[in-house]
């Protein structure tokens, strides 16, 4: 058969992790010693003031900027210039996990263009996680391990049923590693570059020509040209020859004595002799 490499088609990555970028910071609360202006309210700031972001707020007015609880007396995040909350800058501006919907909080893995945590990241089949140096292989937008994908998609050797993930021969309308493309009885190579096809297998000549009935019954050696039958089995013309003289049987008649040729007049010394 033809050699060739099959070249595989999946996609194969490997993740990349990260820590979300945020901006964490805790208000500076002190009495106001100037007269300043709330960047919330824009009006004065008399009494106690916050001092965050790079601006000065009232107290009360220093609040997450989507819930608008009061930030005066815990860390905040920032984003856009915007104080948040650490509950609604994790809603709103966390990666979700692409597995459980959950904010990331700490490390991510981005992979298939989608976010997940470390531990959520595993192979569709087996569920074994991945690791930074293992990769991946996607199929259909889902990640497999190497041995999974290979079970689940790669070609199968016609003759081992493994999966072939490098060289392979195509014979027989099939597909063969090439350490397995050998002869169905005895196992030898095919380093003539040619076989021989019976039902669908591939076989050397010598047991091609056993299984199709061609071996010369003298010799043992297939028929490839002309052929002899007698006594309900093949011979080559030259094999065929009177079991007692050895002279050639093929130009003339012989006589059958316990499963064994014989020329006429041997057959007749031998029954004389009885």
């Amino acid at each position: 058969g033809e050699q060739s490499v099959w070249r595989r088609r999946q996609r194969s990555w490997r993740p990349r992790r990260w820590k979300p970028c945020r901006r964490r910071g805790a208000p500076a609360a002190a009495p106001a010693v100037d007269m300043t202006k709330c960047a919330a309210c824009k009006e004065s700031i008399q009494g106690q003031l916050v001092k965050a972001l790079g601006r000065a707020w009232h107290y009360e007015h220093f609040v997450c900027s989507k819930c608008r609880a009061e930030l005066g007396k815990q860390n905040f995040y920032e984003k856009d210039s915007q104080p948040f909350c650490e509950p609604c800058y994790q809603n709103e501006f966390s990666p979700k996990c692409a597995y459980c919907q959950e904010a990331i909080l700490d490390r991510c893995v981005t992979a298939l263009d989608k976010s997940w945590h470390p531990e959520h990241f595993f192979c569709q089949q087996c569920t074994a996680p991945f690791t930074e140096s293992s990769g991946f292989h996607e199929r259909d937008g889902k990640p497999y391990c190497a041995d999974c994908y290979n079970d689940a998609f790669a070609p199968k050797c016609a003759a081992c049923s493994k999966a072939i993930t490098s060289n392979y021969l195509t014979a027989l309308e099939k597909m063969w590693h090439t350490e397995c493309f050998v002869c169905r009885d005895c196992g030898s190579d095919f380093s003539t570059g040619s076989f021989y096809e019976h039902e669908g297998q591939p076989y050397c000549e010598l047991h091609y020509h056993a299984h199709r009935g061609s071996l010369c019954m003298a010799c043992e050696k297939p028929i490839t040209s002309k052929c002899i039958t007698a006594m309900g089995r093949k011979f080559h013309p030259q094999c065929f020859e009177c079991t007692f003289c050895k002279n050639e049987l093929s130009k003339g008649t012989f006589k059958e004595r316990e499963n064994k040729p014989y020329c006429s007049e041997c057959f007749d010394k031998l029954v004389s002799n009885q």
